[in-house]
């Protein structure tokens, strides 16, 4: 089909859920686009913030006589940091390839991908980088975030030839 046609059958589908909502019947069951979500484990940033916080209790030595700060703020601080590790730790990364775009979380918020936007996919050993027109590259590694990347290369090795994205592997 092509996309004009999918978005209309997406609008009617839409309009027609709506109106058997208000009816009370079940929905019509959209076919939903296939997503393939594949989900990393950032352990490097909690366990710096983990090193920092020991670093920061050993210099300030809050059990000594001579501790010139409140003890309160002190703690309070360091609670921020044990937060902010396990918030690192629980937030994980991920690249979800969907039919006709790439999708991830950055620091600055959610980022999307089109074909059209991507000049080529490089596969290497513990890497897979997407290389893209505009802006930084994408490089997902499995020593910083755990990624599966063999799973993820297939996935988008099979996006690339779809989309007729160059794809490189290279041996480092």
């Amino acid at each position: 089909m092509s996309r004009s046609w999918e978005r209309a059958v997406q609008r009617n589908s839409k309009q027609i859920n709506k109106r058997r909502k208000k009816e009370g019947k079940q929905s019509l069951s959209a076919p939903a686009a296939q997503i393939d979500r594949f989900k990393g484990r950032s352990i490097i940033m909690p366990f710096t913030l983990v090193l920092l916080i020991v670093f920061y209790i050993l210099l300030f030595k809050p059990w000594a006589a001579d501790f010139a700060q409140s003890a309160g703020m002190f703690w309070a601080t360091v609670g921020c940091y044990v937060l902010l590790a396990v918030f690192y730790f629980l937030r994980r990364p991920y690249l979800a390839v969907s039919k006709d775009r790439l999708e991830t979380r950055k620091f600055a918020g959610y980022k999307t991908l089109k074909p059209l936007e991507i000049r080529k996919i490089v596969q290497m050993p513990g890497y897979v980088i997407i290389e893209t027109v505009k802006g930084g590259n994408w490089v997902f590694s499995k020593l910083m975030n755990r990624y599966p990347l063999d799973a993820m290369s297939a996935r988008l090795k099979d996006f690339a030839s779809l989309h007729q994205i160059e794809w490189e592997t290279r041996a480092k």
